[in-house]
C-alpha cells in the first residue's frame, strides 16, 4: 500500500480535541463501509516509514473473523493521527486496532513500543525513515526499531541458565512457522559437530539436534533454534523474528569476511 502525502502539519501539533475528532471520523468512515447488519467490526491500521497496511475485519456472533475491504480514506486520516500524536520523548505508534460495536461504542488502541504482525515486511530503510521522521530517545527506542551499527553481529539466546530452550516467548503466527523455519535452516553454517546434541524438551528421542552455527550477517545463531521451532514450536526470541520478516524471508548473501566474524564470535563467547 502506497504512503499518502506527508501531512503539512508539525509533527505532534494535534491537540487532543482534534485527535478525537479525527478518531470519530475515521470511525464514521468505517461504519459507512460496513455490510447491513454489522454486530462487531475492527480495522489495524500499521505504519513504519513510507510502509502502511490497513486491514479491516468483520467479527461473526462465533468469533469468526471475515476480511473486510476498508476504506482507503480510513489510511490518510490515520496517517495524520499518528503524525499529529507525534511525542519528542516517546515518538509515535505504529499501529493503531480501532474496534467498532453495534450501535456505536468503539475503542481505539494505540500501539508505539511493539513490532506489528506486518502482513508485508517494511523494506529494509523503512526503520531509519521512521527515525528520521519521529526521533526518539535512545531509552524509549525498542530494540526491534533501533539501529544496530554496522558490521555488529547479534548473537540469538536460546537456552535460560538451567540449559532448557526459552519457551516462554510469543507465539509465531502459524502462518510464518515454515518460512522462519526454513530462513534458519537456509542461513549459511559456519560452524559445526560431527554430532548431534539431546533434545532437551524430548531426552527419550534419539539426538537430533544440529550441533551447528548459522549466520545472515546480522545475526548468529545455532542449529537448535531452528530445530526446536520445526519439532516443539518454540518460538526464536522477538528480534530475531522481527529481522527475518524485515528481510522478507530471503536469505542475503553473507560475504566471507563476515562468516569469519561469525566463528570468531562463536569461538570467543564458547571459551568465555
Amino acid at each position: 500500500m502506497s504512503q499518502p502525502g506527508r501531512p503539512h502539519e508539525l509533527p505532534g501539533s494535534l491537540d487532543e480535541a482534534t485527535q478525537q475528532q479525527l478518531i470519530q471520523e475515521i470511525g464514521r468512515l468505517i461504519v459507512r463501509a460496513l455490510p447491513p447488519g454489522w454486530r462487531e467490526a475492527s480495522v489495524e491500521y500499521r505504519a513504519l516509514g513510507d510502509h502502511q497496511e490497513l486491514v479491516a475485519q468483520l467479527i461473526a456472533p462465533n468469533g469468526t473473523a471475515v476480511p473486510l475491504a476498508a476504506p482507503p480514506e480510513a489510511a490518510e486520516l490515520f496517517t495524520r493521527l499518528r503524525h499529529g500524536m507525534y511525542q519528542p520523548d516517546r515518538g509515535t505508534w505504529v499501529s493503531a486496532l480501532y474496534r467498532l460495536q453495534r450501535p456505536g461504542s468503539y475503542t481505539v488502541d494505540f500501539n508505539g513500543d511493539y513490532e506489528p504482525n506486518w502482513r508485508t515486511a517494511p523494506p529494509p530503510t523503512a526503520h531509519a525513515d521512521e527515525l528520521s521522521r519521529f526521533p526518539r530517545p535512545a531509552a524509549t527506542t525498542p530494540a526491534w526499531l533501533a539501529p544496530h551499527p554496522a558490521g555488529q553481529l547479534r548473537t540469538a539466546e536460546v537456552f535460560d541458565d538451567s540449559g532448557r530452550p526459552i519457551t516462554e516467548r510469543p507465539e509465531l503466527d502459524p502462518a510464518e512457522r515454515e518460512p522462519i523455519a526454513d530462513y534458519l535452516e537456509r542461513a549459511p553454517v559456519v560452524l559445526a559437530a560431527r554430532s548431534y546434541d539431546t533434545d532437551r524438551l524430548d531426552p527419550n528421542r534419539s539426538p537430533a539436534v544440529p550441533m551447528t552455527f548459522h549466520t545472515d550477517g546480522s545475526w548468529v545463531w545455532p542449529g537448535a533454534v531452528g530445530y526446536y521451532l520445526r519439532q516443539h514450536g518454540v518460538a526464536p526470541e522477538s528480534d530475531l523474528v522481527a529481522h527475518i520478516r524485515r528481510q522478507g524471508f530471503q536469505v542475503p548473501e553473507v560475504p566471507e569476511p563476515v562468516r569469519e566474524q561469525a566463528v570468531t564470535l562463536i569461538t570467543g563467547e564458547q571459551r568465555a
